[in-house]
């Protein structure tokens, strides 16, 4: 950041009075602006014993499967927003249930959730983010060309608790885990034409 949002005037990265950390801060006005992580928001959708994935159609990750999932808005709660990105990228409607997961991604600045939710019925189809959407199995999932560490946390967890009965009696733990770094390269499979 260069500019004041809240002025225009230049600003300047220093710690502020009572703070520890550096800050752009404006000498204009004063105002600090701080630099917040992102909620990324999504669901884990259930049909009977599939689960609702989308393939991707924007990057990062073209071309890659992922849950339905995205940036919270302002003025929704965690579960509207999962719900909203649920509707647009797979046009699903949800039931949304209990949180399942959390995963900060501190690299990216990013805090992931995911709920699990229940399909409304099988009328989905892919929106302007998706490529694609199918129901799968476990058994289907395609697992090397899922597009974030976080998805293929969340889906191991989600079929580990389900053979384990822990969905249909409620036993199961809500799931954390910190990836500080990639775990594998960030690529697109974008179709390059001559």
């Amino acid at each position: 950041m260069k500019f004041c949002s809240n002025c225009g005037h230049a600003v300047v990265l220093r710690v502020p009075d009572g703070d520890n950390r550096p800050r752009s801060v404006c000498d204009g006005c004063g105002t600090i602006h701080y630099v917040n992580p992102r909620n990324v928001v999504g669901t884990i959708p259930v049909w009977e014993d599939k689960i609702l994935i989308c393939k991707r159609a924007i990057e990062p990750r073209y071309g890659f499967w992922t849950l339905p999932a995205g940036f919270m808005e302002i003025g929704e709660t965690t579960a509207q927003a999962a719900s909203r990105e649920t509707l647009e990228e797979a046009g699903a409607r949800v039931q949304v249930g209990e949180l399942f997961s959390i995963l900060n991604v501190p690299h990216v600045h990013q805090v992931h959730l995911f709920y699990l939710a229940q399909l409304d019925d099988l009328d989905i189809a892919p929106g302007e983010e998706s490529l694609e959407v199918k129901l799968v199995d476990e058994a289907d999932v395609p697992w090397d060309d899922l597009a974030f560490p976080t998805v293929i946390h969340t889906l191991r967890c989600f079929f580990a608790d389900r053979a384990a009965g822990k969905l249909a009696d409620g036993s199961f733990r809500l799931h954390s885990l910190d990836i500080d770094k990639p775990m594998r390269p960030l690529t697109s499979r974008a179709t390059v034409t001559p």
